[in-house]
């Protein structure tokens, strides 16, 4: 009788475990989604009236990819907000109407740098000479290119593969870090400064289709994280921004909704939120997108039903491949 009373006894005892720890862990997992609201609400929302002032960081910035898209958005609001720019793209013509734009509108000064960020080493030592008489403040490391444009295709079947896997490779990996290793060092003697790595939701998990480019923004998103991890308590915050969709030459100027953003309003949102998180999907309704996209199964996301709504999107933009950068 006492051998079964204490059988009971034992059991009870287990299953109050159980529940303390189930009740526990749901407890943990409501306060983390109530601090991921707050918080969210903050970086997103609150951002538009209470930002962090970028002034301190230094008087100049700089924008790579700067004469299309989100990279010219990004040097335009920063002009606004006081900075002088850097504009570092590969079309002259290009860049020199937007400095004149920019000068025009905002009174600030301007510079400009016409290199091809798909070439190798060779490029850099045109760039540090560009750099370096410069208080720069803040990196905006925005270039990047799509050979196939938005054409989804299998990795075997891209256009010109060889050429275009050394393209995104130097384009969207390595302008990143050899701009970091030019910036940083006066950053850190001035204990101070903010970089800015665009990369991109392909980032966040794998897209078929878009592999070599998928996995170059998931290097940028690694390399941010590490890279504020260890500087973070010299003064130099560094933010990995994850866009969903924005209406640009690289995704064929798509008609801007609700959830896709025209470039001039994902940039001024997401600059909102730099120096308040270091890792951020840009803009309110892209982190709703993403918060609902990634919770589905990688196996899910790379389903047959997104193959056939990337289908219905090609049949929107054309099917013919192009080359796309920004």
């Amino acid at each position: 009788m006492s051998s079964k009373r204490a059988s009971l006894m034992t059991s009870s005892l287990v299953y109050q475990g159980l529940a303390l720890l189930g009740a526990l862990t749901l407890s943990h997992l409501l306060l983390r989604q109530v601090f991921n609201l707050l918080r969210g609400i903050r970086v997103y929302i609150l951002s538009r009236w209470w930002r962090k002032d970028l002034k301190q960081y230094g008087g100049w910035a700089v924008v790579t990819g700067a004469s299309d898209g989100i990279g010219k958005c990004y040097a335009e609001e920063l002009a606004r907000r006081g900075f002088d720019v850097v504009l570092i793209s590969r079309t002259q013509e290009k860049l020199e109407k937007v400095a004149k734009e920019i000068e025009r509108q905002t009174g600030r000064k301007t510079r400009i740098i016409q290199v091809d960020f798909t070439g190798g080493l060779e490029i850099y030592t045109k760039i540090e000479e560009g750099l370096r008489d410069l208080d720069i403040g803040i990196l905006v490391n925005n270039v990047a290119v799509i050979p196939t444009g938005n054409n989804a295709v299998p990795f075997l079947n891209a256009p010109h593969l060889e050429q275009a896997i050394c393209d995104m490779v130097n384009c969207n990996m390595l302008s990143v870090a050899q701009m970091t290793r030019i910036v940083l060092p006066k950053m850190l003697a001035r204990k101070k400064g903010l970089i800015v790595n665009l990369s991109s939701a392909a980032g966040f998990r794998p897209f078929r289709y878009f592999t070599v480019y998928s996995a170059t923004k998931a290097f940028v998103d690694y390399f941010s994280r590490a890279l504020h991890a260890e500087y973070k308590t010299r003064g130099i915050t560094v933010q990995c921004v994850m866009p969903m969709i924005v209406s640009t030459n690289m995704t064929d100027n798509i008609r801007s909704t609700l959830f896709v953003k025209r470039a001039e309003d994902f940039a001024r949102e997401a600059l909102n939120t730099a120096g308040l998180t270091n890792r951020a999907m840009g803009c309110l309704m892209h982190a709703i997108q993403s918060h609902v996209l990634f919770t589905l199964p990688e196996v899910v996301i790379n389903s047959r039903l997104f193959e056939l709504l990337d289908e219905e999107y090609q049949k929107k933009v054309g099917e013919r491949p192009k080359p796309k950068s920004q």
